[in-house]
């Protein structure tokens, strides 16, 4: 018997208590100062509860249930819903400061409605009796000029003669002039980016002109959410404007906003992708975003009200009185992820649809895909990363992006790694401290 190799165990921040956690047995506890100590010093004082838990395991009895729990997860994965991304242009009329496609070509939109066709044709070929959605995404979808609202209707009413379910991505500042074509499909969210209130969003976000883009924006979310249809906020922090989440918080507080059941939040990071940003100071690591976040929540609680950051599993944890499954795989790309665009083309996904040299094959003028390059994407798991195999934080991080990793390494069959001890630290202090798991 020995310390299972998926065994999770640190202090939380702030605090003189501890906190042990293993995916694999799917059990968690928060532990006391004395014998939290006792167990960094390699002494349980009585082994037999953490060998019931699991925290103790017979090597052989542990590769015997990874492999019992990596089958499940494969299993549920052949099973899951998968998110197909359609990119009806790269055009947009925001000139955001971090947009990652900035360097991408935009080649004419020709055959716009036989490309169309053709993308509908290989859900119906490819996709009969699977469970998927799709997603309309960009550059921006919903452009307000003449030709765009032609091509998206008639999208949308393909999309409706098959009964699909669709989200959007959009900026959301041309949104009010495709609302009522929306509300007759079958729209399960839109996704809409608010990266502050006022200038700061305007100053990250206006349009190409310069002109400012909040006060549409925001009125579109309220009207989104007026005629019945989920709003996905999402704000892209880095040390810009991570501390404009107070006013953000509380402007949607204000607009009654976070007390619709339609409304979500997402935070996500801005980071250096492809040839965007490189060397930007204002960029956080993940652990500083979380660590910025943490602060703020212990000073700003109604920040709370608007967004519960995840902290790793820690939200999961907290939210739903269990761990999450294992996590042998977070690359969803060429798997229950595609990405098609305008050109014909298909991707793995959405951090590399439309970057050239990254396209898995094509839909138009002809469908095909070439395994070679869709096999590395198929494959990738924490058994396919040399360096997750042993790494304690596997089953919590599942290897991290493909894309980042292919971006940083030039493979795809390389870590994304995550600072999970380290958010949980923070997580597990910020939602469990007083009290146990």
């Amino acid at each position: 018997m020995e310390l299972s190799k998926y065994t999770i165990f640190s202090k939380l921040k702030d605090s003189t208590n501890w906190f042990i956690i293993n995916l694999l047995t799917g059990e968690a506890d928060i532990l006391d100062e004395s014998t939290g100590e006792s167990i960094q010093n390699g002494d349980f004082p009585d082994p037999q509860p953490y060998i019931e838990k699991g925290y103790i395991m017979d090597p052989r009895e542990e590769e015997k249930l990874f492999k019992s729990r990596y089958l499940d997860f494969k299993e549920q994965q052949e099973k899951s819903e998968t998110q197909i991304f359609y990119v009806p242009t790269y055009q947009c009329n925001f000139a955001c400061t971090y947009c990652y496609q900035e360097s991408y070509e935009n080649p004419p939109r020709e055959q716009q409605l036989a490309v169309m066709d053709s993308f509908f044709s290989h859900l119906d070929r490819n996709f009969a009796g699977k469970p998927f959605y799709v997603t309309l995404f960009g550059g921006e979808p919903l452009l307000p000029d003449k030709i765009s609202q032609e091509n998206i209707s008639y999208f949308l009413d393909e999309a409706d003669k098959r009964n699909i379910s669709l989200a959007v991505v959009t900026n959301g500042y041309s949104l009010d002039s495709y609302l009522h074509r929306l509300q007759r499909s079958n729209i399960r969210e839109i996704q809409i980016t608010l990266d502050g209130v006022g200038e700061i969003h305007d100053k990250r976000r206006p349009l190409k002109g310069g002109q400012p883009t909040f006060e549409k924006v925001a009125q579109n979310i309220s009207s989104c959410l007026n005629a019945g249809i989920s709003v996905n906020l999402r704000a892209v922090v880095d040390k810009q404007n991570i501390k404009g989440l107070v006013d953000l918080a509380r402007y949607a507080i204000r607009n009654k906003w976070t007390e619709s059941p339609l409304f979500k939040t997402q935070l996500g990071r801005n980071y250096e992708l492809h040839t965007c940003q490189s060397g930007h100071k204002y960029l956080f690591s993940r652990v500083e975003m979380y660590q910025e976040l943490y602060t703020l929540l212990k000073d700003y609680p109604e920040i709370g009200d608007f967004h519960t950051p995840a902290f790793s599993i820690s939200r999961f944890l907290h939210e739903n009185g269990e761990l999450p499954e294992p996590l042998f795989d977070s690359c969803p790309g060429g798997k229950t992820e595609w990405a098609f665009d305008y050109t014909g083309k298909i991707f793995p996904c959405t951090a590399m649809v439309g970057k050239a040299g990254e396209e898995l094959g094509q839909f138009y003028p002809e469908s095909f895909l070439e395994e070679s390059k869709c096999d590395p994407w198929q494959d990738r798991d924490v058994l396919a990363i040399s360096e997750c195999r042993d790494c304690s934080l596997q089953l919590a991080c599942g290897g991290g992006c493909g894309a980042v990793s292919k971006n940083r390494t030039g493979t795809v069959l390389s870590p994304d790694c995550r600072p999970v001890k380290e958010l949980m630290e923070m997580g597990i202090s910020l939602y469990f401290n007083q009290g146990d798991i």
